[in-house]
C-alpha cells in the first residue's frame, strides 16, 4: 500500500480555482447535465443503479444532488480536498484513469463502463453500512477574462468534469453528507489538468477513498 501510494505525487490545488466551480452549483445556474450511481451494502453488493439527465429531476431533487456534489470541490482545499499526479504506468490499460476518461467522454451515458466502475469500487472501498455511489457529469463553459482579470464575457473554452460522492444511506435509499469522493480531472488555471485528481476526505475518514483509488 505505502509503496503504491508513493507513486501519487501530491500538488498544491488553488481555493480560487475551485470556488469558480461551486459558485455555479445551485439549482439556477448549474450546468449539470447527468447523475448516476448505484446503491451497495456494506459487503459491496449493488442493490440498485440510476442514470438520468440532471434536469429531469424534480426541483427539490436537484437541490439534493447538488449539496451532494458540491461537497466535494468545496471542502476545505489542500486538507480535506487533496490533489495527486496519477503517474505515467498508472495510466494505461483497464486503469481507472483510462475508466474515468471513458466515462467522462461517454457523459456517464455508457452503463457498461459506470457498472465496472462499481464494481472497482465495491471491491476496494470498505465500509459498516449501506452506501451510495453517486456521479455527476458536467460541463463548465470556462469565461474569457482580460489581463486585469475582469470578464470579457464570451467563453473560450470548456472544462468537462466528473464529480464522484460516496454518501452513507438509509431508509429509502436516504443520502447522508458526503464521506468521501473526487473530482477529475483537476481544474487549474482555467483548464483540465488531465493526468490529475482531487481526492476528498471528510473530517474523520481520512484515507477511505485513497485506499481505494492507490491500492
Amino acid at each position: 500500500m505505502a509503496q503504491m501510494k508513493s507513486k501519487y505525487r501530491a500538488i498544491e490545488i488553488d481555493r480560487e480555482d475551485m470556488l469558480a466551480l461551486t459558485r455555479r452549483m445551485n439549482v439556477k445556474r448549474t450546468s449539470i447535465t447527468r447523475v448516476a450511481g448505484a446503491y451497495l451494502d456494506p459487503d459491496g453488493f449493488v442493490d440498485g443503479t440510476f442514470n438520468t439527465r440532471f434536469l429531469k429531476l424534480s426541483g427539490s431533487d436537484r437541490a439534493k444532488n447538488l449539496e451532494i456534489a458540491k461537497a466535494v470541490p468545496f471542502a476545505e482545499t489542500n486538507r480535506n480536498l487533496k490533489r495527486y499526479v496519477i503517474p505515467e504506468e498508472c495510466r494505461g490499460k483497464d486503469s481507472l484513469w483510462q475508466l474515468l476518461m471513458g466515462a467522462r467522454a461517454s457523459g456517464l451515458e455508457n452503463d457498461a463502463l459506470l457498472d465496472i466502475f462499481y464494481d472497482f469500487v465495491a471491491e476496494r472501498y470498505h465500509s459498516d453500512h449501506e452506501y451510495g455511489i453517486f456521479l455527476f457529469h458536467d460541463r463548465y463553459d470556462i469565461p474569457a477574462k482580460a489581463a486585469d482579470h475582469e470578464r470579457l464575457g464570451e467563453s473560450e473554452q470548456m472544462f468537462e468534469y466528473l464529480i464522484c460522492a460516496i454518501c452513507p444511506v438509509s431508509g429509502d435509499y436516504e443520502p447522508g453528507e458526503p464521506e468521501c469522493g473526487f473530482l477529475f480531472p483537476s481544474y487549474a488555471a482555467g483548464g483540465a489538468l488531465m493526468n490529475c485528481i482531487d481526492i476528498y476526505q471528510a473530517a474523520g475518514k481520512d484515507g477511505c477513498l485513497e485506499k481505494a483509488v492507490f491500492e
